[in-house]
C-alpha cells in the first residue's frame, strides 16, 4: 500500500497464531530502494514481504539498503535472508547490533540472567520457568546477522530519493532508532511511537539502567521534530505527532501515580506492585493474574523500569533483603 509519494508500507504477518503484524516500508530511490523493518525470519512473513514489493511495482534486487529500526525479531528476524536475496547492505545502530548474538545465539547466559534478575524481583519459583522462558519460542524466527552499516544519531541515510536522519530514540531497544525525512515531512517511528498502544519499556538485561528514563528523554527529543505524518512500526499512520506523544508521556505518569499508590502499603517486590497497577490501560483494564506468561513477564519488567526511574527521581528507595530487591515510598 503506498502511504506517501514513493513509499509503500508492507503488513508483514508474525508466524502461527500470533496476532499482530509488522509495518515494513519500501522507499523507492534513483540509487537503489530502502527497505525498513523486515518482520520475522518465517514463511508467512517472507511471502507477504516478497508480494508487498511486487505487488508494489518494484523489484526485489533493486533494494540497495536493509535499515532496522530496533533488534526484536518482529522488526530484525528476517533481515539476514532479505539481505542475501536483495544483495542489500543492512543497517542498525551500535547499541542494538552489540546483542544480536547474545540474544540470538549463544542466548544461555541471558536466560540465566533473567531468571535471576526474575527471582530477586519477587515472581514465585513455581512461576520462574513459564516466566524466564516466554521468549525463547521467537529465537527460531530470527536469523542472527551482523550489519554492515551502523549509523549514529544525526546520520543521513540516503536513496537519491530520501535522506532520512537516523534519531537515536533510546528506550524500546538501547539501540533503537526513527527515520527522519525532513524535507518531506515525515518519520518512520517504528516501535518508539505507536498510534494505537504503549510501546513496550522493560527493565531486563540488555535494557540499561534507566531504560524508561531515556524513552522519556527521546518522546521529549521527538517533540521538536516537524512532521506531517508519522509511520510506525505497527498500526495506522497517523499525524499529530505532539499529540501522541503528550498522551503516552500522561499513561506514565499515571502509572507511576499507581505504583506510588501500592507502595502505601509499605516494602514490595517489582511483582506485588506489578499485581496491584492496572494493565492494557488503554484497552481498558486487566488484571495482572489474569494475563498470558508473556505479557505477565513484560509487566513485572515494565513496572522495574518504572521504579528504577522513580528511584532516580528520589521518589523511591531500594531495599535489599534475603537476596529480594525491594521497593519503598520516600513521600
Amino acid at each position: 500500500m503506498r502511504v506517501l509519494e514513493g513509499v509503500h508500507q508492507i503488513k508483514v504477518p508474525a508466524p502461527g497464531n500470533v496476532a499482530w503484524t509488522t509495518n515494513a516500508y519500501v522507499l523507492e530511490g534513483d540509487n537503489g530502494h530502502i527497505l525498513v523493518d523486515s518482520g520475522w525470519d518465517s514463511q508467512e512473513s517472507l511471502w507477504a514481504l516478497q508480494e508487498g514489493i511486487k505487488g508494489a511495482n518494484l523489484k526485489l534486487r533493486d533494494i540497495k539498503k536493509v535499515v532496522i529500526t530496533h533488534i526484536h525479531p518482529d522488526h530484525y528476524g528476517l533481515a539476514s535472508k532479505m539481505k542475501q536475496i536483495c544483495g542489500a547492505e543492512l543497517a542498525m545502530h551500535k547499541r542494538d547490533a552489540d546483542f544480536i548474538f547474545p540474544r540470538y545465539r549463544d542466548f544461555v547466559g541471558l536466560v540465566s540472567r533473567i531468571e535471576t534478575l526474575l527471582r530477586q524481583n519477587g515472581v514465585p519459583e513455581e512461576e520462574l520457568p513459564d516466566l524466564k522462558d516466554a521468549s525463547l519460542w521467537m529465537n527460531k524466527y530470527v536469523t542472527p546477522d551482523l550489519p554492515e552499516l551502523m549509523p549514529e544519531d544525526g546520520q543521513t541515510i540516503s536513496n537519491g530519493s530520501f535522506d532520512l536522519e537516523v534519531l537515536w530514540t533510546p528506550g524500546h531497544s538501547p539501540g533503537h532508532i526513527c527515520l527522519y525525512e525532513r524535507h518531506r515531512r515525515f518519520i518512520l517511528t517504528g516501535d518508539h511511537i505507536l498510534y494505537e498502544t504503549t510501546p513496550h519499556i522493560g527493565f531486563n538485561p540488555q535494557s540499561g539502567d534507566n531504560p524508561l528514563g531515556d524513552y522519556v528523554s527521546s518522546l521529549k527529543k521527538l517533540e521538536r521534530v516537524k512532521v506531517s505524518f508519522a509511520l510506525p512500526g505497527h498500526g495506522p499512520v497517523f499525524n499529530a505527532l505532539g499529540l501522541r506523544i503528550e498522551k503516552i508521556l500522561m499513561h506514565h505518569e499515571e502509572r507511576k501515580r499507581a505504583i506510588m499508590q501500592s507502595l502505601r502499603g509499605g516494602l514490595k517486590t517489582a511483582y506485588q506492585i506489578a499485581g496491584d497497577v492496572p494493565w492494557m490501560s488503554e484497552q481498558g483494564g486487566v488484571h495482572f493474574q489474569t494475563l498470558p506468561v508473556w505479557d505477565k513477564r513484560m509487566a513485572v519488567t515494565e513496572t522495574l523500569a518504572h521504579l528504577k526511574l522513580l528511584t532516580e527521581e528520589g521518589r523511591v528507595a531500594n531495599v535489599d533483603m534475603d537476596g529480594a530487591s525491594l521497593y519503598i515510598s520516600k513521600e
